[in-house]
């Protein structure tokens, strides 16, 4: 009986996911719910529909954001028109023409691959390769004979973080022990009817052949709403991200590196990776691009919150975690080849190289860049639990035109996401983040939710003030974009909790983007 009970929910959980997944794609544009008429409890949207009454009166400029992240189709057909192109580089003469270190940057650079054409898709989280690498410092390590307390306590902590390695990798495999059966035995009855797409009569036909059969039939059988084809897509990706976090996420013994062939140990080092950029999953990049800088007016697919903004595409970030020495060089190839806006949708719990990291931020700022980055999505406190990349740089300074953003959604109640990171001094302000419709690869379109939504949303809002006021200084985007915001002084539930808290606690800001509102105090500071 227990099993009967695990396999239901393995199987409903698995068709519930798919099915979430299958409706984003074929929803349609209607979803642009936060550009639309601003409703403050049915609708908290950024005004983008009345800021663009205020566009049309000036002559905004094109301005260039670059878009760090996990790979970008710079082809897509509502987003190629508005891909950034390095004026100075010949397209694939196999040539580096502009003398940047970097050839056939056509677009972009992927500083996760090699020169051979080979990229990193999978790679550890952060945790993973501080334990591999002080695994060599603590090997036979006695805390009883050693009086260090600085090395106990280094000790003490990589035990910790050994344990929650150990602890998570022993959950995905024995997870992918009990999925991985239940997909076989899925296939096995595909391949018994003779096709990869059975009807509900070829189910309702079907006579098993074993009790794992018989209960994954059953269970089809009594819920007509899930689909066997439907029901074997969501079981695939399932396994396959249990397989990626217990093989590839979570295995200290496994280690990509080697595929970009740089020297690792070299945080200095900046020339290596390819121009690859959109990587083996596009997803993620592509969406964050649309957000920004779809194509507006033409007719088809989504509408990107600025119209002048031009998309480079740079990729630093595997599915994993990314790592510190990748996401300096993304920052600074950025500012040295004109980006004026920086998004970062990404982030871990543990930082390898800070510093180095520190440096390139500070760079980037000193050349007037505005730097944007996602909060996160465990609905964790940020003033209390690290998150990194952040704008804290060394003797107690702050990155002054760094801009971290959580996640909001439609209704006020909820203002604040489920799954949003929050903070009073490290979050500055809330941004759409639930349900955001954009472009995906292969021409298409999807829902997708998270900080990693909402960061390219004041991204994008930054671009268009930027654009149409291009004599501000990031700095003052900044300041505009967090005076403008609209506020909300009621109660909301917060992150991961059933409690009430102040929306204005939540933030530096206490508020959410509002393109109307910086639109109009960017021709009072002009």
């Amino acid at each position: 009986m227990k099993f009967h009970i695990i396999l239901f929910a393995l199987l409903v959980s698995a068709g519930t996911a798919w099915s979430q997944s299958s409706n984003a794609q074929t929803e349609k544009s209607g979803n642009l719910w936060y550009q639309k008429a601003f409703n403050k409890k049915k609708n908290f949207s950024i005004k983008l529909d009345k800021a663009y009454k205020l566009v049309d009166k000036l002559n905004p400029t094109e301005i260039v954001v670059a878009v760090i992240d996990g790979g970008t189709d710079p082809h897509h057909p509502d987003l190629k028109a508005n891909i950034w192109h390095n004026p100075k580089e010949i397209p694939f003469n196999n040539l580096d023409d502009d003398n940047n270190g970097y050839t056939d940057d056509t677009v972009g650079w992927n500083f996760i691959g090699g020169k051979d054409g080979k990229m990193v898709g999978c790679d550890n989280l952060e945790i993973v390769r501080l334990v591999r690498e002080q695994s060599k410092e603590f090997e036979g390590f006695n805390a009883s004979e050693n009086p260090d307390k600085q090395k106990l306590a280094r000790y003490e902590n990589y035990l910790k973080m050994k344990t929650d390695v150990e602890e998570n990798r022993n959950k995905y495999t024995k997870q992918l022990e009990r999925f991985r059966p239940i997909l076989d035995t899925m296939e096995g009855i595909m391949q018994n009817m003779g096709t990869n797409n059975p009807s509900a009569e070829q189910v309702a036909a079907y006579e098993p052949k074993t009790l794992m059969e018989s209960i994954i039939m059953g269970i089809l059988k009594q819920n007509s709403a899930m689909s066997f084809s439907d029901l074997h897509k969501g079981l695939v990706e399932q396994v396959k991200q249990i397989e990626v976090r217990a093989n590839c996420q979570y295995n200290p013994d496994y280690d990509p590196r080697s595929i970009v062939g740089d020297d690792y140990s070299n945080a200095t080092e900046k020339f290596y990776g390819n121009n690859s950029v959109a990587g083996p999953d596009a997803f993620h990049g592509t969406h964050v691009a649309g957000i920004i800088a779809a194509v507006r007016g033409n007719g088809i697919g989504v509408e990107g919150v600025a119209s002048k903004a031009k998309i480079m595409v740079v990729r630093v970030v595997p599915d994993g975690d990314e790592r510190d020495k990748d996401v300096a060089n993304g920052i600074r190839y950025a500012a040295d080849n004109g980006a004026k806006i920086i998004n970062m949708s990404f982030g871990k719990g543990y930082s390898y190289n800070k510093q180095v990291v520190n440096d390139a931020v500070e760079y980037a700022a000193k050349k007037g860049v505005l730097l944007v980055h996602a909060a996160g999505n465990s609905n964790n406190d940020n003033d209390a639990i690290g998150n990194y990349p952040n704008d804290s740089l060394s003797g107690g300074r702050f990155a002054e035109t760094w801009i971290e953003v959580g996640a909001s959604q439609q209704q006020q109640k909820h203002l604040a996401t489920d799954f949003s990171n929050y903070g009073k001094n490290n979050v500055d302000l809330f941004a759409p983040g639930y349900e955001i419709y954009s472009t995906a690869p292969n021409n298409g379109y999807e829902n997708a939710n998270g900080t990693s939504m909402a960061s390219p949303v004041v991204a994008g809002v930054a671009a268009l003030v930027w654009s149409c006021y291009p004599n501000l200084t990031a700095a003052q985007v900044k300041k505009i974009l967090m005076e403008s915001v609209t506020k909300h002084s009621g109660k909301v539930v917060l992150p991961g909790t059933t409690d009430k808290v102040k929306f204005s606690e939540l933030s530096v800001s206490g508020g959410v983007v509002n393109a109307e509102n910086a639109l109009k105090l960017a021709a009072k500071v002009k």
